[in-house]
């Protein structure tokens, strides 16, 4: 390959948007997450896999700043966020979902995301103003809900939306914040075949244009899904790679089987 040939590929490659090196969270004595290293990607879907108390829930509150991590750098498109408020990264573009939906109830499916426009467009503290002038954001909370396929449940209040039509709900008010890193705390969980496949077909819509960092269970989601794979155990790197690579590791069947066998 030729120097320019060598430029080019390495050009090519997407972009590191979200950093963290050797990031450990103490627990009085107890360390939940020891030097753990990983590199987002730009257009890409990392996921981050383990057995249950493998650390990656913790890893998630360290990267968003729902914990400060004891130890280790994190950095947000260069920018070192490890000392920041949580606040302040999803304003960066750091932008999360939680295991539990977090939608409002009471709210109907535009509202829920007509609110998580306010931020974004400068209404978030603009208590004086009438409410007609959230009318001014229904054209990008329609795009939004087309985009997630909510659009006939548009008027719906979320309380009777299904639990998979919630967690679409709740994907679509974290994409009202314009976020330019995505992650996602178990999106699947509970879930039936049917929104499964609605919602990972709608991670990789999202994915095109941001990065996305995902803790999922749903290894064939995750094998079907996902450009790279980081696995956990007892807070630590296990293994790393495509799901192809990771899943041949004997560690990794261990750690999830207790055997090596296939």
């Amino acid at each position: 390959m030729t120097q320019v040939s060598v430029e080019r590929a390495v050009s090519s490659e997407p972009r590191v948007v979200l950093s963290a090196r050797g990031i450990r969270k103490d627990f009085g004595g107890f360390s939940a997450v020891r030097n753990v290293d990983l590199d987002v990607h730009h257009a890409r879907v990392h996921a981050l896999i383990g057995p249950n108390g493998a650390g990656k829930t913790t890893v998630f509150n360290l990267l968003t700043k729902f914990l400060q991590p004891t130890a280790g750098t994190i950095l947000l498109m260069g920018q070192d966020i490890t000392r920041t408020p949580p606040d302040k990264v999803a304003r960066l573009g750091l932008v999360r979902s939680f295991q539990i939906s977090a939608v409002f109830p009471h709210l109907s499916v535009l509202d829920n995301v007509r609110v998580a426009l306010q931020r974004p467009n400068n209404l978030a503290h603009q208590f004086w103003r009438p409410v007609s002038a959230l009318d001014t954001l229904n054209r990008r909370a329609d795009e939004l809900l087309g985009l997630v396929g909510l659009t006939k449940e548009r008027d719906r209040l979320a309380a009777d939306l299904s639990y998979g039509r919630k967690r679409v709900l709740e994907i679509a008010t974290t994409l009202a914040l314009d976020p330019k890193v995505l992650l996602l705390d178990e999106p699947l969980a509970g879930m039936g075949q049917e929104d499964i496949t609605v919602v990972a077909n709608l991670i990789r819509e999202v994915a095109k244009t941001r990065a996305v960092l995902m803790v999922e269970h749903n290894l064939s989601v995750v094998a079907d899904l996902c450009h790279f794979v980081t696995v956990l155990q007892r807070g630590e790197i296990l293994a790393e790679g495509d799901y192809e690579t990771v899943s041949r590791d004997p560690r990794v069947r261990i750690a999830y089987m207790g055997t090596e066998e296939a």
